[in-house]
């Protein structure tokens, strides 16, 4: 990490309740959560609306991880692609996930998946372009307009996280990497020195 952050045997107030429920939950605090301590005032903020987000996904967690996987593709982020690579792999394995990351549109996903995926894709590389028709076509096969929120969310939010991390230089933890060295080398950046 590039910045000085709050080492979990420093951290005091709202910011140790942060990493206390982290490290009982996971085993440690991440880097992804531990950067934001660098401004402490923004990390419970940040949390709240990241599990508001999350636990309120209209999709369910699934679509929410698969929205991330495509979204941290494109902004590129390493830490993240990482990170939900394995997330995802657990829910509907690995070679689906590694389908998915490589090609959505070709990863035996339904019609609607692909729709929710390519909408993420373009918030992420140019949300500008997105039109009206873009969004009658959300609605065309299934999505409500509390879906399609959602999924602007999910895509903006990562974007939003995916930069700061790399902005900060937050790694992904050893765990979060991939055993195959093949396909680790296909999920991340270099990071310029």
């Amino acid at each position: 990490m590039f910045l000085r952050t709050i080492e979990p045997a420093e951290a005091e107030g709202e910011v140790a309740s942060i990493y206390a429920n982290e490290l009982a939950s996971m085993g440690r605090v991440m880097q992804a959560t531990q950067c934001w301590s660098a401004r402490p005032d923004i990390l419970a903020p940040v949390e709240r609306l990241l599990h508001q987000i999350r636990d309120g996904f209209s999709l369910g967690l699934i679509n929410f991880r698969l929205i991330t996987l495509v979204a941290a593709k494109h902004v590129p982020s390493s830490y993240c692609s990482y990170v939900y690579f394995k997330a995802l792999s657990g829910m509907i394995g690995r070679e689906q996930t590694l389908a998915v990351h490589r090609d959505f549109r070709n990863a035996g996903l339904t019609e609607q998946q692909i729709a929710m995926l390519a909408y993420a894709e373009q918030i992420t590389i140019d949300a500008s372009r997105i039109s009206k028709a873009d969004i009658d076509h959300l609605r065309t096969v299934g999505f409500t307009d509390v879906n399609i929120a959602d999924i602007a969310l999910a895509a903006s939010f990562r974007n939003f996280m995916s930069r700061y991390f790399d902005a900060v230089g937050a790694e992904a933890e050893p765990d979060f990497l991939d055993d195959d060295l093949r396909v680790r080398a296909e999920l991340p950046v270099a990071r310029a020195d």
